[in-house]
Formats: C-alpha cells, sequence, structure tokens
C-alpha cells in the first residue's frame, strides 16, 4: 500500500494571477493499492467514484506514458481541504493521483516530470506546483513545460483562511472574467507582483499592504462571494496587511504581520453575524510539497 500525502494551497496571491501560489499546512491524504481487478474509491461521494474521478484520471495519465497496465486499483481518500473552496482541492487529487500512479508503476518519472503532466491536467501551474514541491512558488508554462522558482515566506507572516460553506467553481470564476484588459491594469499587477514576492520573503510589512493589491480578477469575482467587501474591510481594519480571494474563491486569505489572536477572535465573531456560515483556519506554510509516508 503506498500512502500519500498533499498540501492545500492558496494561488494569485493578490496580483500573481495563475502564476503565484504557496502551499499550506492543511492536508489531503490518500491511499493506493493494486489489486486484483476493477476500480475501488473508498471514503469518497457517491457522485466522484467512478472511472471519471479526477485521481483516477491523474493516474491513468502515468499508467499511459510509463506503459503501465494495473489489474486493478484501489483508492482510498480522506482529505481535510475544502471542495471549490479556492484551497486547491484539485490541485491536490493531481498531485497525490500522479504520484500515487508513479509509485505503483516503479518510480520512473521526476517529481517534475510529473508537474508539467500536472499543468497540463490542471491548466495553469500556479496550484500544482506548490502542491507539488511545497513553499511559495512562482511559476509559467512555455511549450507545455513548467519553468519555477520555489521561495521561503517570512516567518513573520501568519495566514488565516476564511471559509465559507459555499463554493465557486473555477468555471464559473474564470466565466466572469473580461476577454480582454487593458495596459494600465496589467503594468498596475507586473510591478505589484514583483514587490509582493520580496515582501512576502523578507517580512516587509509595508510593502506587502502597497503590493497585495490586485486590477485584473478580484474585482470581477468579488461579485461570486456574499459580503467580500465588508469582511475585506473588517479584516484591515482588525490588522489584517493583506486580504485576498484564495484562488478563485470562495476563501477569502488575510495574512497578518504577527500571531495575531485578537484577529482570530474577532474575525469569528463577525463571521458568525454573517448569513453564510463561515470559518477561520490559522494556517502556516508548507515547505515539503506532496510527500509519501
Amino acid at each position: 500500500m503506498i500512502k500519500v500525502r498533499v498540501p492545500a494551497t492558496t494561488a494569485n496571491i493578490g496580483p500573481g494571477f495563475d502564476c503565484l501560489g504557496i502551499a499550506l499546512n492543511l492536508y489531503c491524504y490518500l491511499e493506493f493499492e493494486e489489486i486484483e481487478e476493477g476500480l475501488l474509491i473508498e471514503e469518497c461521494e457517491d457522485e466522484y467514484c467512478d472511472e471519471n474521478n479526477l485521481i483516477y484520471q491523474s493516474m491513468k495519465k502515468v499508467f499511459g506514458m510509463v506503459n503501465y497496465k494495473p489489474k486493478g486499483i484501489r483508492i482510498r481518500i480522506k482529505s481535510d481541504i475544502p471542495i471549490s473552496r479556492g484551497l486547491g482541492s484539485s490541485a491536490a487529487c493531481i498531485v497525490g493521483g500522479l504520484v500515487g500512479a508513479n509509485e505503483i508503476s516503479g518510480g520512473r518519472l521526476t517529481k517534475k516530470e510529473l508537474l508539467d503532466i500536472a499543468n497540463t491536467i490542471e491548466g495553469h501551474p500556479d496550484n500544482v506546483t506548490p502542491a507539488m514541491f511545497g513553499g511559495m512558488t512562482a511559476s509559467v508554462c512555455e511549450n507545455s513545460k513548467v519553468y519555477f522558482t520555489n521561495m521561503k515566506v517570512s516567518d513573520k507572516f501568519h495566514f488565516y483562511a476564511l471559509i465559507p460553506d459555499f463554493e465557486v467553481s473555477t468555471e464559473k470564476a474564470r466565466s466572469v472574467l473580461p476577454k480582454t484588459i487593458n495596459y494600465k491594469d496589467a503594468v498596475y499587477n507586473i510591478g505589484r507582483v514583483s514587490l509582493l514576492i520580496n515582501a512576502l520573503m523578507n517580512g516587509d510589512e509595508n510593502l506587502l499592504k502597497i503590493s497585495c493589491k490586485d486590477k485584473l480578477h478580484e474585482d470581477y469575482r468579488k461579485n461570486l462571494i456574499n459580503d467580500y467587501d465588508y469582511i475585506k474591510s473588517r479584516s484591515e481594519e482588525l490588522g489584517s496587511l493583506a486580504v485576498f480571494i484564495s484562488g478563485s474563491g470562495s476563501t477569502i486569505m488575510a495574512v497578518t504581520g504577527r500571531d495575531n489572536n485578537e484577529l482570530e477572535k474577532d474575525m469569528s465573531s463577525l463571521l458568525k453575524s454573517l448569513k453564510d456560515n463561515w470559518s477561520i483556519k490559522k494556517l502556516k506554510v508548507d515547505y515539503e510539497g506532496v510527500v509519501i509516508l
């Protein structure tokens, strides 16, 4: 039996649309086993328990590449990553499935080769790269290959995920984006994403406040998240240095410059007053990425 752990991820991080991501210590645990025949998926909702399951589809990509034909496959899923909340649940399934299949078939592919496959399945590298390698990553795709750099986030910063009980699908979040953007907005983001990376690495609180802003996607996507503007403004008033939509939403991520127990307490009270059910999770950066347990 093969056991795999994959971290959650928060992507975009304000101006870093489709290229920046950070792995977090919230995990999806997967078990894989080759069996005599068929496909058995355990502890999974019925609608995902067939050959269309994203984990299994990802496994098939590896099996096809290395020409390995398993007799049958058993998959057991235990995930703390909520689905369609902007915390990389699909990236975790893809990365976990690829790594599990690679182990079953003899470990013939490198993690970099698996990353290229993951990007092909996911369509963008911002979640799958930190899920595979951990830490904060900046990544791009060129000629079907992912090029990335891996960085450490200053220990000064703390991440608080504000997670609602409603979903926002990636497809829906992408459908509300405009077909074209203007140069002014592009320049706004380009300048800030460069500074944002520097701020997160060096613990520069003032620079983080200025740089973690966006004009390419958040203004369009925030309307899919109930009370977004109110939550963001109140979170900033309570001491958050940066507040942004995690991935495509619906989770909102707040970053503080210290272990802010008061913010956690005050935000919990605030979230309870809203019409939707929200929870708050204090998270740390995961630097391991996917691991075989």
